[in-house]
């Protein structure tokens, strides 16, 4: 493994520690992330935290400011509701797409990352199912074949990436997100569209619903930016 790899990980894995705890309001809105205190905990240096909090720009969960750095995002409530049903229909749309065009290709690709959801469950490894779900989808956003689509889709799974992680923490969520997948593989190889899109759209609002109010009960400690 070369140096270029071990720090690309090691920035992915502080991206991830510090996205839980915004998503779970250790870091609070508008908190300031200082670089070199999280250097200093993390006994890491300051490039990949760093590169970390750029990611966590390009999401929305962060805000870069002029001589400040960087600041835990404000996201109510409303707006994470919001966004969760936008992405459902952006997914329900992928979905009944995916089902009229996808290809022999499309179809292994989707049932692999369906298999390599399946074993991540069986060891109850949240995050790696996590990881693998996220390929999971991206399949059948690529089985679209709609180009501006699959961009629009990538970019808000990208921001919602840490309450969609954390929500597979609750108890019994890895069992229910793998069957709600093995009917939506169903209903897509099939081609039946219409189911695709309406299971893809359930499978993604209850994220949104479960964690608007994790956000209204955090936005109360709010501290002032």
């Amino acid at each position: 493994m070369n140096n270029e790899t071990i720090h690309t990980r090691r920035s992915d894995h502080l991206l991830e520690i510090i996205e839980d705890r915004i998503a779970t309001g250790i870091y609070m809105p508008g908190m300031r992330l200082d670089e070199t205190e999280l250097a200093n905990e993390f006994e890491v240096s300051r490039t990949p935290i760093r590169e970390a909090l750029i990611q966590l720009s390009y999401s929305g969960l962060v805000d870069m400011r002029p001589r400040r750095g960087a600041i835990v995002s404000e996201i109510s409530a409303q707006l994470l509701f919001e966004m969760f049903e936008v992405m459902a229909e952006l997914e329900a749309m992928c979905g009944r797409l995916a089902s009229r065009r996808m290809t022999d290709a499309d179809q292994l690709s989707l049932l692999q990352a369906h298999h390599s959801c399946e074993e991540a469950r069986d060891h109850a490894d949240s995050d790696e199912y996590y990881r693998r779900n996220e390929q999971f989808h991206q399949a059948i956003y690529s089985a679209s074949h709609n180009g501006f689509l699959i961009d629009e889709t990538k970019s808000l799974q990208k921001r919602l990436s840490a309450y969609r992680r954390l929500q597979l923490r609750v108890r019994d969520r890895l069992r229910t997100s793998y069957s709600e997948h093995t009917a939506i593989v169903d209903a897509i190889i099939v081609a039946d569209g219409e189911n695709a899109a309406d299971l893809l759209r359930k499978h993604i609002i209850v994220q949104g619903e479960r964690f608007s109010d994790l956000i209204a009960s955090l936005s109360t400690l709010s501290i002032s930016s």
